[in-house]
């Protein structure tokens, strides 16, 4: 008999988790608390679906290389679907500049840096009636999961045989040999294990951004900008990061991340005039959304809650439980900056199946999935955050009046921007390695580590900024004093809040 999987959430992750084991032959029950899709419509379902358990659903979205080649792999008519929807794929070549373009000989590996980019609610519409029409796999709309059904071991270990729940208000038990919980950021089920005793332990820590989302429309006989005649359409000021995200449909979206300790924009960016006039005030947005061009659609969506957080859940060997595996952001969560989420939860679904498959003992299944999930994932975890630990530091010190920079952390800087950046604006084959791992197909570090990359990023930097003038990208945007003016926010008010001894001492 095929054994029985409850998956929990029909988030992503939890239709990950259903791709990825169907083609096990395995029973496959996803229980979801939010209701059904209920139209086919894109934009339709942009206005009116409601998912409670995914506050994001309307922020910027986009699928990185690596999930996209799991799905072009395990159900490339899925890709099909997604296409036919107005599913977006960006490649390789709309990353290089000018320059590179007029040398780019394209190679193989090219194919596997491409890009999947829409509106959330599409991708998962897609997602879901695909999952829907296989035949092992069942979606259950409208169950709220409650809680997990557990015994406590002799030897100290939770085994989860079930889940206890109602679905549309009516109480329901379901029993299972194994749970997946992908209930998300917001889900709980893996809070009452620890409540229990447990021995998961969690390392957790602020990643110092917020995310602000607004959705455009292009108008009628209007086509996106051409990326190349136009500055970059992404961009960091050190006081705010923005990027663009091409949609389905004539849609696209512009997300404005600011650091935690910059309040009055916080405060004030959730006004969509305020939203719309930064845009206007970016060089690189302004092509995009300026009135000739496009409209506002949506309101702006705020994000914020954005934990760096990793949960072990094995300790020296031995599980906390048996029969249970989190996966996505109920497992691993970090700064949205690079889009992982999505594709951590994609390749944890691919690694559980691998372990299912590889052995039906319950401890052993434990112990290899999450040492599985360690190897793969860890490295991407550690470097971003790293990352916004110097994200965060950057932007206290940059309302900290008088701050002197040291001479090591002016060498480290001109290191990433003068030679890093610039090498990879020049040379296709570092900015074709480099995106390699960004995209998870290799880890993070890989390619600079080569010493015949770390040579030529040498050779960048030692060049100097007039030799390297040509790779550098125009200036993305005002100073912070010109915008903050121009918005009519008080600069100094920040200022005058890191001053204070508690936050000064933070």
């Amino acid at each position: 008999m095929a054994e029985k999987i409850l998956v929990i959430g029909a988030g992503i992750g939890g239709l990950c988790t259903a791709l990825m084991l169907a083609p096990s032959g395995r029973e496959v029950i996803v229980l979801e608390r939010d209701g059904p899709v209920e139209t086919g419509n894109p934009d339709e379902l942009f206005a009116s679906w409601k998912r409670t358990g995914v506050g994001h659903l309307r922020q910027s979205h986009a699928f990185l290389a690596r999930l996209r080649n799991i799905v072009k792999a395990e159900h490339p008519a899925l890709l099909d679907q997604l296409a036919e929807l107005g599913v977006r794929e960006l490649t390789f070549e709309n990353m290089l500049t000018e320059e590179q373009l007029a040398a780019y000989q394209p190679e193989p590996e090219d194919e596997e840096l491409k890009i999947l980019t829409s509106r959330r609610t599409t991708l998962e519409m897609a997602m879901r009636h695909y999952a829907e029409s296989l035949a092992n796999v069942t979606i259950r709309s409208g169950f709220l999961v409650r809680r997990l059904i557990t015994t406590k071991d002799a030897d100290g270990v939770f085994d989860v045989t079930g889940v206890d729940g109602e679905e549309n208000g009516v109480p329901v038990s379901l029993t299972a040999d194994a749970v997946v919980d992908a209930a998300g950021k917001s889900g709980f089920t893996i809070e009452q294990l620890i409540d229990e005793g447990a021995t998961i332990k969690e390392e957790s820590e602020s990643s110092g951004i917020l995310y602000f989302t607004r959705h455009y429309r292009l108008r009628e006989g209007q086509d996106e900008p051409d990326r190349r005649s136009n500055p970059p359409a992404t961009g960091d000021l050190g006081y705010l990061k923005f990027g663009v995200f091409p949609g389905d449909g004539g849609n696209f979206s512009i997300t404005i991340a600011i650091p935690e300790v910059e309040m009055e924009m916080r405060k004030s960016i959730l006004n969509p005039e305020i939203f719309h006039q930064i845009t206007l005030m970016l060089p690189g947005l302004y092509p995009w959304t300026n009135e000739t061009r496009s409209e506002g659609t949506s309101k702006v969506f705020g994000m914020g809650d954005l934990q760096s957080r990793w949960r072990d859940m094995v300790t020296d060997g031995k599980p906390a439980v048996r029969g249970y595996f989190a996966l996505g952001d109920t497992l691993i969560r970090t700064n949205p900056l690079y889009g992982r989420g999505c594709s951590f939860a994609a390749v944890s679904a691919q690694r559980l199946r691998e372990t299912l498959d590889e052995t039906a003992d319950p401890t052993a299944r434990a112990v290899a999935y999450y040492k599985r999930i360690t190897e793969e994932l860890r490295p991407f975890y550690l470097t971003q955050r790293r990352q916004d630990r110097s994200a965060i530091k950057r932007a206290k010190q940059a309302l900290t009046p008088g701050y002197r920079k040291s001479l090591r952390a002016k060498i480290l800087e001109s290191f990433i921007d003068d030679g890093i950046r610039i090498a990879v604006r020049s040379d296709i084959r570092l900015l074709r390695e480099a995106m390699r791992g960004f995209h998870m197909l290799e880890h993070p570090d890989k390619w600079l580590g080569k010493p015949r990359n770390l040579a030529k990023v040498l050779y960048y930097w030692s060049r100097g900024k007039k030799s390297n003038a040509a790779a550098y990208p125009p200036n993305p945007g005002p100073e912070r004093i010109e915008m903050m003016q121009a918005l009519k926010l008080d600069y100094q008010a920040d200022i005058d809040r890191m001053a204070e001894p508690e936050i000064a001492a933070a």
